[in-house]
């Protein structure tokens, strides 16, 4: 009798947990992100959004397997092209880290900009995440951009934007990242699409009947 009063106590728990994260599920669908009834969209396809999580979850363990705590690296995919970010102690461990992320598989391009250094304090991270979120922030708030075409990587106060964008984006994006407090420099990692490929890849205005209702064309 115990048993089954713990096993639905347990049901009921997940039951519960399941109901309170329905409203914050996301799913990809076609390059866009559907949560919570809001739409962001994203310039890449739903297969390649997969394919840059796996470049970036297998290449941070093998980097972590073969260099362990020597190194602080971090990976980050859009697109398939891969931004390699942090500090080694040496060249060769700069290399070896840009041999093992080009290695993983889907991986079309490398951008290693990682610095031959000792590894960052706890306090500079936290610097570097803060900066993250108020250019973030700041580029939410531009009305003429599309927030969520842009990642941003911070690392020893030095920006790094990435994503598909037109050059009229990128000039925008990077003014105002450069503009945020604490940004030391701003690196644009971006491919560049045209003015048309880009008005190809914003949601269309639904087209409303139009049709008038002949009684409405006569005066009275």
């Amino acid at each position: 009798m115990k048993r089954w009063t713990q096993r639905a106590a347990l049901a009921a728990l997940v039951a519960v947990n399941l109901a309170a994260l329905s409203g914050c599920i996301a799913l990809v669908a076609g390059g866009a992100m559907v949560a919570g009834g809001a739409v962001a969209t994203d310039r890449r396809t739903s297969g390649t959004v997969v394919e840059d999580q796996g470049i970036e979850f297998k290449a941070s363990a093998r980097i972590r397997d073969g260099l362990g705590e020597r190194v602080h690296v971090n990976v980050t995919s859009y697109n398939r092209q891969v931004l390699l970010t942090g500090e080694v102690p040496n060249a060769d461990d700069k290399a070896l880290v840009e041999r093992i992320a080009a290695n993983v598989e889907n991986v079309r391009n490398i951008v290693n900009e990682l610095a031959i250094a000792g590894n960052t304090s706890l306090s500079s991270r936290s610097s570097d995440t803060l900066i993250t979120s108020k250019v973030k922030a700041s580029l939410v708030d531009a009305k003429d951009l599309i927030s969520s075409a842009f990642k941003v990587v911070t690392e020893r106060g030095t920006v790094y934007l990435m994503g598909r964008v037109s050059q009229r984006e990128a000039k925008r994006a990077t003014d105002i990242t450069a503009s945020v407090s604490g940004v030391q420099k701003v690196v644009k990692i971006f491919e560049y699409i045209s003015e048309d490929e880009l008005a190809g890849m914003l949601p269309q205005p639904s087209k409303t009947n139009t049709t008038s209702n002949p009684k409405s064309d006569v005066g009275n």
